[in-house]
């Protein structure tokens, strides 16, 4: 068995145990962050089964994946760096997910964009749950706004995402993000990565977005 399935296997029993632990009735998505590693480094986990895999570049994913989605339909891709509006018709193309909506120019691109095409990608509005200027996402007080603008643009917003402060406690903003999603009603949140899923899926995070853990690290 390839290492990376291994991993791969590892995750889905420590996710499991924790699950057992809390008494929760849910099983949370693994996507698994393959960006900057080559398709022959992915395909041992795309052999034994895994269907969601996550990009941060739209030119990486298109010299990537249209032959290997060709060849296993069920894969789902899911974009999980920022997006320019400049770069939505072509994102439109191959990710079936968009985990970094986080402005309204973007959303209007998307909507616009997304009418050329037979389905509409599942979207996360990206918060920037610790007010950090160097990070994307909105502002936790203005979301019910631009979720309402988003919904009046026909996007298919599914959920929310966010990447808390690195040296904090992550579970207050676990906390905070599981609040808001609720607020809004919505089902799916993507939160949690390769040193702290554990704690998102206290959260109920249904997306964790996983890469080192499972490929190794970058080089």
């Amino acid at each position: 068995m390839h290492q990376t399935v291994k991993n791969l296997l590892n995750i889905k029993a420590e996710i499991k145990t924790k699950i057992d632990q809390l008494k929760y009735n849910y099983s949370p998505n693994i996507v698994a962050v393959s960006k900057t590693f080559s398709i022959q480094h992915i395909l041992p986990i795309i052999d034994y089964g895994h269907i969601h895999f996550g990009e941060n570049k739209v030119q990486e994913a298109l010299e990537k994946w249209p032959e290997v989605k060709k060849k296993f339909p069920n894969i789902k891709l899911h974009m999980i760096g920022k997006l320019q509006s400049n770069k939505v018709k072509f994102a439109l193309r191959i990710f079936d997910f968009i985990h970094s909506l986080d402005n309204l120019k973007l959303a209007r691109k998307i909507s616009d964009e997304q009418k050329n095409y037979q389905t509409k990608p599942q979207i996360f509005i990206q918060i920037n749950i610790g007010n950090e200027n160097q990070k994307s996402g909105m502002n936790k007080n203005k979301i019910l706004d631009f979720y309402n603008e988003c919904k009046n643009l026909d996007l298919n917003i599914v959920g929310t995402m966010c990447l808390p402060p690195f040296n904090e406690d992550v579970k207050k903003f676990f906390s905070d993000m599981q609040k808001i999603n609720s607020s809004l009603k919505l089902k799916e949140l993507s939160m949690g990565m390769s040193h702290d899923y554990l704690s998102a899926i206290e959260y109920s995070a249904s997306y964790l977005r996983i890469g080192s853990k499972i490929f190794g690290k970058r080089s």
